[in-house]
């Protein structure tokens, strides 16, 4: 039973990797930038077109869950989806970035404005 859990789980972490690596990559991003901590979420900030300082904001207790919110309905409008699935994208990330990743999304720019605007990964801010 301990075994089936453990092999369960590292399906399922695998899984999120390829995921994020899939959106981070439509989005003209590093997908290697998904699998290092805090500096993926610096790279969704950068794919929303937020200030890298937000990271900060993750930190501060209340105001955390009010920013992840946020970048998840952000990150959804950049890829031409609504609020709702910015909500599934924090409530069930196993099937929301999935379907981001490998369905048919396209990155539209920030807040899905339709012009397709790849930023630099090595750019400074």
């Amino acid at each position: 039973m301990n075994a089936l859990f453990w092999i369960i789980y590292l399906g399922v972490v695998i899984f999120m990797i390829a995921a994020i690596w899939k959106v981070f990559t439509k989005a003209g991003q590093a997908g290697w930038a998904s699998i290092i901590p805090i500096y993926n979420t610096i790279v969704q900030l950068r794919i929303i077109a937020r200030p890298w300082w937000w990271v900060l904001l993750l930190f501060v207790p209340i105001v955390n869950i009010v920013i992840l919110f946020m970048i998840s309905i952000e990150l959804a409008k950049t890829f031409g989806r609504g609020a709702g699935f910015g909500v599934g994208l924090v409530f069930l990330p196993f099937i929301f970035y999935a379907i981001l990743g490998f369905g048919s999304a396209e990155y539209r720019g920030p807040s899905g404005g339709g012009s397709v605007a790849t930023a630099d990964p090595n750019a400074a801010w």
